[in-house]
């Protein structure tokens, strides 16, 4: 059996988008960090997982909080598309977000606090914590930056350790600093 034509599986993406079917839109984007899967629910992107992160896992944590109904689709993903290319490409990046994947209270705030910090800068774990409200949660801030649902958007690559070195990423240490330098910081 051959797969279905791609006109055709877009044309069943918008009708259900049309028709309220749809509990979220996903698409893959190749970028210069590797693919990237970008998940969208009703109040913005919700999940975004590297190429290193196992999709149907990633799809299913998005399943489990919004409703079974994914539907991939390129087209009805073109504003987040868009966006995240122009990135890329040394723009701002500013799309809604959807944080019910960081369930915990203080990882949700970090997160929030996190997108804050603009482009070209960078934050210390112990700063973060700070600006979340406990100041001596610098290693529940490592742990919200390594369970934060959508990286780059949320750009938990900003944040460094009071050494100032690289520290960790989810998306590995060679991502980071290919993030880090295409806003402008200086590798570490």
């Amino acid at each position: 059996m051959s797969p279905l034509p791609e006109s055709l599986l877009e044309s069943v993406a918008a009708a259900a988008v049309r028709e309220g079917l749809a509990d979220a839109l996903y698409t893959r984007l190749n970028t210069p960090i590797g693919r990237l899967l970008v998940v969208s629910g009703p109040n913005g992107l919700i999940r975004i997982a590297f190429e290193t992160e196992a999709e149907d896992v990633a799809l299913r944590e998005v399943a489990a909080a919004l409703g079974p109904r994914l539907i991939g689709s390129d087209a009805e993903m073109r504003a987040p598309r868009e966006a995240l290319s122009d990135y890329f490409d040394g723009a701002p990046l500013d799309l809604p977000v959807d944080l019910r994947l960081a369930a915990a209270p203080f990882r949700r705030a970090v997160l929030e606090e996190l997108r804050e910090v603009p482009r070209g800068a960078t934050v210390s774990y112990g700063e973060l914590a700070a600006r979340a409200g406990n100041p001596k949660a610098a290693r529940a801030v490592g742990t919200a930056c390594a369970r934060n649902p959508v990286p780059i958007v949320v750009p938990c690559h900003r944040v460094l350790p009071g050494t100032g070195r690289l520290g960790s990423y989810r998306g590995g240490p060679e991502r980071k600093a290919t993030l880090l330098e295409l806003e402008g910081v200086a590798s570490r």
